[in-house]
């Protein structure tokens, strides 16, 4: 049996397709393919040494990780000359070079060996082609040539990712699955051009956790800090990057061989929406003379950016043009555009003069960043050479894209997204919270409105945002290769890259799930009251979901081999454990108010529980640190627990609780699920009529069981006992001893209660008390389908349609896991124009049941996109039955800019949801069908809850209704 692995003839496909490249069989015949290793003896790495230095970096990335996989270092040679080969004594070569440089290929192609049409003049385009007999004295050569000098590299590391090295393989310790022998099938393959230009990343607000560990790790965020970043974008096939900018750190000035090593590396450097002509922020601090004002200090202003540039010499660079205000701040309370307008025209003038070509001719982009949107949106415009770079609203919702009819060709667009914010309404910094099904529908909408230049995105200390990175910037390669369908499998297949085949389906779920729940609302933004302990079971669901998946997770973690642990404890393990304890800790804290107020002995035992939680966050934090002996030191050391306004607080602080002075012995109590609470301690007891004495209505359609909830008021054990009146109440308990509280739920024998309605008892009686409740049950004899109504709600995910009806030339498209309780749709293409004829326009149905009849409220649930065509809003179309659609706008009431903190968009993010009501009347009680129509695309539609009465409230709502098939 020979271990081998095997390029697929799709080389370049986005990671979603790509095959485990752990495949073994038999070999009969070895001259099939390009042997790489075989008999512990490895083809020799050649390329020109007279071309970019990338290219000799990418052949020794190229050696070392074939050593890695067959534990044999292949032999790297530079060559000078053709002539030089003679002296290679190889069996087989590997040869790196590009198109136009390389004097390698150039023979290769003068005598025929190898094609390069479609590659000249290319962007980072790559072709990987087997030869025979390539120079005397060598049987094969596996050549991989490039249009440039990154399309060369990314030929390289594609290479290298088939033969089983993770590019995470550094930054999260993936190991390599080792290979006894490496074979390539044959191959002539040409990869695509990246559909998006510049894609890259910004680290950001990186203190204290990247720039600690880099002064730990590094001496600084310097070169050596640098090297490792610039790697890991290559592998990712980036080539884009805003560099670390927190105070104090400056990429220029605080290691003069930072730029030198982003140009050896092929990355191409740029600055923040906010630091323009190459200069950091700290700089003006630090070289500046005067005020950040360019009306008072022009011409200091100007000799400071025209030193700047002077220093970028030759480097592959985008400059950033225009102007902010010190500190991230507005320029002015005005929006000034001649003023900005005359900025960005003297900033063209020190480019032409520091460069001696024409602007044009440097890569320039200006940000439309917060408050800056004012002035695009007032008409400003610059030269079509400069890349206008919008930006999300820094939580994932697009806030402008071009309009169709105004896109000029020659016009260049960018977009800045975030996965990671400092600023309002609260930062997040600390966990992943961005789905990548968000990511996917915010960038296809981005792309298909034509922003193609600039992709990049604020991801923090980069850990922990591994996935979103991975999947950002596989998108921008190819935003049309990745459609809706293909996500499940996209989290598999990574999934399967970092840890194996075998059990990727499990991880790729727990990836899936604990970003949905995380993104329902920031770890950051948690508070005791955000999940309802009183209503739909909120709290405990959201405990109980979070550790069912620490619980699987676990199991993962136990089936994987030991050198899997540190990479799945890194990226999949450790953000679930700490995000279920975190969410636990705040739930105990909200069952501590509530158990606090109604004087019960379990308040004492949740303030202990949250107590136990927080404790436990530290040591969580800790073990984190210790992993790989201490390597990831400092990373995730941000504060996330206390806040109080945007900005993290100083230290992590727990939340408030209370303790309870309680009565000697045992004192009986107990609340009903949805029913008043008692206000024990408060009243009498003998004047009960303030407190639930009946259970909520029993039906047989929804099969409901409710609890009723046994408190202790006092410091002793209580021992209760229950007793029902009739056969047809069932308990799952009829006594029991509690020191704090217990719960007994209670369900309907349906097939011994009497038809229509009644009413039983059950009497509760503990410490001396006793205390009678009513049990009214509905009989129903009535037909349901669809979605059953229960307690005045129906509750439906989006994406459980009863029908679905697309046109022509527009459909609806299930988006999987999208949102914060189920799966969404959106209308596609993304760029259509507002269909305007419902009649054919795509739509949805949904079929339930009510019980009654009246005004209903139906409440829509959509992501918080933003109106980024400024046309008066995104809409949709919505009608119970026959009656007349009504149009609704999702922006209704967003006038004021998010910029400015504007009370909707505050809610709208922090909430990661909109609830958007609109009135029917349905005339009579039974089946009645809801129809939504999507007229806009950027509509995001999560759930549907009808209202036939008065709705409790919660943070996610009711779970969804019970659906009955026709």
């Amino acid at each position: 049996m020979i271990r081998k692995s095997i390029i697929v003839s799709l080389l370049l496909l986005p990671k979603l397709l790509f095959s485990q490249v752990d495949v073994k069989f038999e070999v009969s015949d070895v001259s099939q393919y390009f042997e790489i290793v075989s008999k512990k003896e490895a083809a020799k790495i050649i390329f020109d040494g007279n071309e970019n230095v990338l290219l000799k970096k990418a052949s020794k990335f190229l050696s070392e990780d074939i050593e890695r996989v067959a534990g044999v270092l292949p032999e790297v040679t530079a060559i000078e000359s053709t002539s030089d080969i003679e002296k290679i004594r190889a069996k087989n070569v590997i040869i790196i070079g590009t198109a136009e440089n390389s004097a390698l290929i150039k023979a290769l192609i003068k005598e025929g060996k190898i094609k390069t049409e479609g590659l000249e003049g290319q962007w980072e385009q790559f072709r990987m082609q087997s030869v025979e007999n390539p120079f005397t004295g060598i049987d094969q050569a596996l050549v991989i040539v490039g249009s440039d000098r990154r399309g060369a590299a990314y030929g390289v590391f594609t290479l290298s990712e088939k033969i089983g090295v993770s590019p995470w393989y550094w930054w999260s310790d993936v190991p390599v699955v080792t290979q006894d022998e490496i074979y390539v099938e044959k191959v002539d393959f040409l990869s695509s051009s990246p559909k998006v230009k510049y894609r890259g990343i910004f680290i950001n607000d990186e203190s204290p956790a990247f720039r600690n560990w880099a002064f730990e790790k590094f001496g600084g965020i310097n070169h050596q800090c640098y090297e490792k970043v610039f790697e890991l974008l290559l592998r990712n096939k980036a080539n884009f990057l805003w560099p670390s900018m927190w105070l104090p750190t400056m990429f220029y000035v605080d290691d003069s061989l930072n730029p030198q090593t982003a140009d050896d590396y092929g990355i191409v450097m740029s600055t923040s929406h906010h630091e323009p002509m190459t200069r950091a922020h700290q700089e003006w601090e630090e070289f500046g003379e005067g005020d950040w004002n360019y009306v008072t200090n022009s011409e200091r202003l100007k000799e400071f950016w025209k030193g700047g540039l002077e220093r970028v010499g030759d480097f592959e660079t985008m400059v950033t043009v225009g102007m902010r205000g010190d500190g991230d701040d507005a320029m002015s309370e005005d929006t000034a555009v001649d003023l900005l307008e005359t900025i960005i025209k003297d900033q063209r003038a020190i480019i032409e003069e520091v460069t001696q070509k024409p602007a044009n001719q440097t890569p320039q982009v200006w940000a439309i960043y917060k408050e800056v949107q004012d002035y695009f949106d007032k008409g400003m415009r610059v030269d079509d050479d400069i890349t206008v770079l919008f930006s999300d609203d820094n939580w994932g919702n697009i806030r402008y894209l071009p309009r169709k009819e105004s896109a000029d060709k020659k016009s260049k667009y960018g977009m800045y997204y975030h996965f990671d914010y400092v600023g309002a309404p609260t930062s997040y910094r600390w966990q992943n919270v961005t789905q990548i099904e968000r990511v996917w529908e915010q960038m296809k909408l981005t792309y298909e409105h034509g922003v193609d230049e600039i992709w990049i995105a604020n991801v923090g200390d980069i850990k922990p945002m591994e996935l979103p990175i991975s999947f950002f910037l596989d998108l921008a390669w190819d935003p049309d290769a990745i459609q809706a369908s293909d996500l499940s499998a996209y989290y598999e297949n990574w999934a399967s890259q970092q840890f194996g085949a075998e059990q990727a389906e499990e991880i790729a779920q727990l990836l899936a799930f604990y970003t949905k729940y995380n993104s329902r609302r920031t770890p950051e933004m948690l508070t005791a009251s955000t999940y309802s302990v009183e209503n739909y079971r909120e709290a405990d669901r959201i405990v109980n979901e979070f550790n069912e998946l620490l619980e699987r997770s676990n199991a993962v973690y136990d089936k994987l081999s030991s050198e899997y642990h540190s990479a799945y404890f890194q990226l999949v393990h450790s953000p679930i454990e700490m995000c279920a304890n975190l969410n636990e800790m705040y739930v105990a804290a909200g069952k501590n108010r509530y158990y606090g107020i109604r004087g019960a002995a379990a308040t004492n035992y949740y303030a202990e529980k949250t107590k136990e939680h927080f404790e436990n966050d530290a040591r969580l934090t800790q073990k984190y640190h210790e992993i790989e002996n201490g390597k990831w030191n400092h990373m995730m050391s941000q504060t996330y627990i206390g806040y109080t306004y945007w900005n993290h607080p100083p230290l992590n602080l727990m939340p408030p609780v209370s303790y309870v002075q309680l009565q000697e012995g045992e004192v009986l109590g107990y609340l009903i699920e949805n029913g008043r609470a008692p206000r024990w301690g408060w009243l009498d007891v003998e004047a009960d009529w303030d407190f639930s004495k009946e259970m909520p209505v029993f039906d047989p359609i929804n099969d409901q069981n409710y609890y009723i909830d046994i408190i202790n008021r006092g410091g002793d054990e209580l021992a209760f006992k229950l007793e029902s009146n009739e056969d047809w109440i069932i308990l799952s308990s009829n006594s029991g001893v509690t020191q704090y509280h217990e719960m007994v739920y209670v369900t309907i024998d349906w097939d011994l209660a009497p038809e229509g309605k009644a009413e039983g008892e059950i009497v509760l009686s503990g410490a001396g008390e006793k205390y009678l409740i009513k049990v009214p049950i509905n009989n129903l004899k009535i037909e349901a389908t669809g979605f059953v109504e229960n307690e005045g709600v129906i509750a439906i995910e989006a994406h459980n349609f009863s029908r679905k009806s697309d046109s022509e030339n527009a459909k609806l498209t299930v988006v999987p896991n999208l949102g914060r309780t189920g799966t969404s749709i959106v209308l596609e293409p993304m760029d259509l124009e507002r269909l305007k004829n419902l009649e054919s326009a795509p739509h949805v149905a949904y079929d339930f049941t009510s019980f009654g009849s009246g005004d209903f409220n139906v409440e829509v649930h959509v992501s918080p996109t933003q109106d980024f065509k400024r046309e008066g809003g995104l809409m949709y179309a919505i009608a119970i039955d026959d009656e007349e659609p009504q149009l609704i706008n999702t922006n209704k009431g967003e006038e004021v800019p998010d910029y400015k903190y504007a009370e909707w968009w505050l809610k709208s993010v922090g909430d990661n949801i909109k609830k958007i009501n609109s009135k029917h009347k349905v005339r009579v009680a039974g089946k009645h069908t809801l129809k939504l129509w999507l007229v806009d695309p950027g509509v995001v539609v999560q759930r549907i809850v009808i209202n036939t009465g008065r709705p409790k409230p919660s943070y996610l709502g009711p779970v969804e209704s019970k659906f009955i098939a026709p």
